[in-house]
């Protein structure tokens, strides 16, 4: 996962330790300053002030914890309920990819007309690919949550563009329809964040080189994690990056990237040779079984 720093409470024993070393010290400064009179010894006498001093720093032992407390958490803290929802929208988004691929022979089947896909029905087994891989189940959270709220529009963009394209999914006479998990994924993507507009975003996105779409080309932030992170030869396969950080124009944003690789459906269209046309009419890239071949990036918007 992104790098997040150290923890708070390990931040906070830190601070501890310090205070207790400083009020420590600071008694000794007030012993040798007579504080405790060295006449007095070994009965002790307090003057007001030394008193007041001592109590002044007892306090302050006592009162930093709770200001510790009750410090803004560190990144990693704010952003647990965030990477949750990050990652469930990156799983509804690979299970409607993976449904509109099981359906490729059914959409271009040209001597049948309709395909009995509608969005409800698609929708229907989304849901039923997720509650059989275990994952969460995107319509649990209440009415009127955050994250039901965006959820719910991922699911409606995907039900919608499916919809929409009735006429061509059921098309006599035509055979491949162009309907492919990719450019499925790039309008439903596209769809979601007109109607989540400054508060999520979701897109697939590729190593600068393998992007066919420029809609997918990756940004600025996202093209530094592919580089630095996902093809670096001491990262982990198949481990995601998050981070709280800003956009282009500044506004906060918590990120994350998934990265994805080739796997034998891929390399269809993105395998050897290098440069033979694909069943899209697109030069296949060469790629390779377990190669990075994307990532899905979110943003979640503070």
């Amino acid at each position: 996962m992104g790098e997040t720093g150290i923890s708070s409470s390990t931040g906070y024993c830190k601070r501890l330790s310090d205070q207790l070393s400083h009020f420590l010290l600071s008694v000794l400064w007030l012993f040798r300053s007579s504080v405790i009179r060295p006449d007095t010894w070994p009965a002790p006498q307090w003057s007001f002030r030394s008193g007041a001093k001592l109590i002044t720093l007892l306090a302050l032992v006592l009162i930093a914890p709770v200001q510790a407390q009750n410090e803004p958490p560190n990144k990693a803290e704010t952003s647990d309920s965030d990477l949750t929802m990050a990652l469930l929208m990156a799983d509804v988004l690979r299970a409607a990819r993976s449904e509109i691929a099981s359906q490729q022979p059914n959409i271009n089947n040209a001597l049948v007309g309709n395909k009995g896909l509608s969005g409800a029905v698609i929708i229907e087994r989304i849901l039923a690919r997720l509650d059989e891989a275990g994952k969460p189940d995107p319509k649990q959270f209440s009415d009127g949550s955050r994250e039901n709220n965006i959820l719910n529009s991922q699911l409606a963009a995907i039900e919608e563009i499916i919809d929409e394209n009735q006429i061509l999914i059921n098309k006599k006479g035509i055979g491949f329809k162009g309907f492919v998990p990719a450019v499925f994924a790039q309008l439903s993507n596209e769809r979601f964040s007109e109607k989540m507009d400054q508060i999520a975003e979701i897109k697939v996105t590729a190593p600068i080189q393998l992007v066919r779409n420029r809609k997918a080309r990756p940004d600025k932030w996202e093209r530094s994690i592919i580089e630095s992170k996902f093809l670096a030869a001491d990262w982990s396969r198949g481990e995601l990056y998050s981070e709280l950080t800003t956009d282009e124009n500044n506004n906060s944003a918590f990120r994350v990237m998934v990265p994805e690789y080739y796997g034998e459906a891929c390399l269809a269209c993105h395998g050897s040779p290098s440069g033979e046309l694909d069943v899209t009419g697109y030069p296949k890239e060469g790629g390779e079984l377990d190669d990075l071949g994307g990532a899905i990036s979110v943003t979640l918007y503070k």
